[in-house]
């Protein structure tokens, strides 16, 4: 394998599809052309060679259905990588357990390979992911900033950062010429990555986009049924509910008379039944 598997793939450097190629065609070219070195590339950020492969593929479907918008891109390889980094990246994938933990490095690596390879795992994932780029790739600040979706001045303290922490676990590290040569050797010791043919990932790309929209569309159809059955089955007005009384430092709730017990039914049906026959009315009588 080259020692240029790192090579730079800053904005312009990607080669522009043949004129005349098929979407077909273009997309292959992209893939034949680009897909190894970055698993390759996935791999020193994640260490997990599965998850590595997974990421491109991923990367490359998205690619091919936003292809009209991929192709006119300046560097069609860069919106793959970024694509790629971030789904490698993603938490998420801490919680697999097939990508829990990582891979061992490569035993033709070296014992300074290795070491190399578990101080980039130590790292924060944007602060590797701005060595990978500017040391290892060779982007200049600005774009190193906006693929990491940071400003220059925060992509510049990250790099500092990362150079100091590699720097700790080996002085020579600290040289960018040194650090970049040991991301090129390591790489050159992992074997070539197993990838899908390009019209795989075409296929896997369009039956993705089928099954997202079928879903979208089944969810949608659910939600109008169930708006539809709660608009006929709503009632037309509202009631308002009266809340409950509380006791409030042992005063009873104010309300009206409590529903009668059957000895009170009896008792009041009695009253009514049998008048009391009390004294007549005294009414005065005028002298």
């Amino acid at each position: 394998m080259p020692a240029e598997r790192l090579k730079p793939e800053g904005p312009g450097t990607a080669e522009p599809a043949a004129p005349g190629l098929t979407p077909e065609e273009a997309f292959d070219a992209l893939y034949a052309q680009a897909a190894p070195d970055l698993v390759h590339q996935t791999f020193l950020l994640t260490g997990r060679r599965a998850l590595s492969r997974e990421a491109v593929e991923r990367a490359f479907q998205q690619a091919w259905q936003r292809w009209p918008e991929v192709a006119v891109d300046a560097d069609p390889v860069g919106w793959v990588r970024a694509a790629a980094y971030e789904y490698a990246l993603s938490p998420w994938h801490r919680l697999r357990r097939a990508h829990k933990h990582p891979d061992a490095p490569p035993a033709e690596a070296g014992r300074r390979g290795q070491e190399l390879l578990s101080a980039l795992l130590e790292l924060p994932p944007p602060y590797r992911r701005t060595v990978l780029l500017y040391d290892g790739l060779g982007l200049d600040l600005p774009d190193t900033a906006a693929e990491t979706e940071a400003s220059t001045p925060a992509a510049a303290n990250r790099l500092l950062h990362a150079r100091t922490v590699l720097g700790r676990k080996d002085p020579d590290l600290a040289e960018p010429e040194e650090l970049h040569r040991r991301l090129n050797a390591l790489v050159a010791e992992e074997p070539v990555a197993d990838l899908p043919a390009a019209r795989a990932v075409r296929t896997g790309s369009e039956h993705r986009t089928r099954t997202w929209t079928r879903a979208v569309v089944g969810v949608t159809a659910v939600l109008i049924a169930m708006t539809g059955f709660t608009a006929v089955t709503a009632p037309t007005r509202y009631v308002p509910v009266n809340a409950p009384g509380e006791t409030v430092n042992g005063v009873p709730v104010r309300g009206g008379p409590e529903k009668l017990r059957p000895e009170d039914v009896e008792l009041r049906d009695r009253l009514r039944s049998e008048p009391n026959p009390g004294p007549e009315r005294l009414i005065p009588v005028a002298g």
